[in-house]
């Protein structure tokens, strides 16, 4: 039994970067030994509908016409992946908007806004710089993939 569009998938995954690097995984052990483990993360396989937008593009495409047990290792890039950093979503603001709120800024220091979640990326004196891109915007992903259920869309009768 292959995946196919619609499906709900159950996987296994390992996300590196070009270099090897872990930036995020479904195993316990390897979260532990990348030095990215999360205390109370529920780690396992995890699933999703295939060929719907639940998962970045190159993802979604990859996993068609895999079938249980099968290992795949995916070469994504940036368009198929989280996209290019788009110059527009980095914006300045001006300090003083952090010190009436109470906050410290600090350079790679991530903050939830109205707008949504922003790294902030330099802190001037009268100006701290924000990119509310996606931090693996831009970025090659390695994922090594394996299926371990797969649970077939059902058939509308047309």
């Amino acid at each position: 039994m292959k995946v196919e569009k619609g499906d709900f998938v159950v996987f296994n995954y390992i996300g590196k970067f070009e270099d090897g690097e872990v930036f995020d995984t479904s195993y316990e052990d390897i979260a532990k030994e990348a030095d990215i483990y999360v205390e109370d993360r529920k780690y396992g396989p995890i699933g999703a509908n295939v060929g719907v937008g639940e998962l970045i593009p190159g993802l979604d495409e990859a996993l068609i016409g895999m079938e249980v047990g099968e290992k795949k290792t995916i070469t994504i890039p940036p368009e198929l992946g989280y996209g290019m950093p788009r110059e527009e979503l980095i914006i300045n603001v001006p300090r003083s908007d952090f010190e009436n709120a109470g906050i410290e800024p600090v350079q790679d220091m991530y903050i939830m806004t109205d707008s949504g979640i922003a790294k902030i990326t330099k802190v001037g004196e009268e100006e701290v710089t924000l990119d509310f891109n996606h931090p693996l915007a831009g970025k090659t992903l390695i994922f090594e993939v394996e299926i371990v259920d797969i649970q077939k869309a059902e058939k509308q009768e047309a």
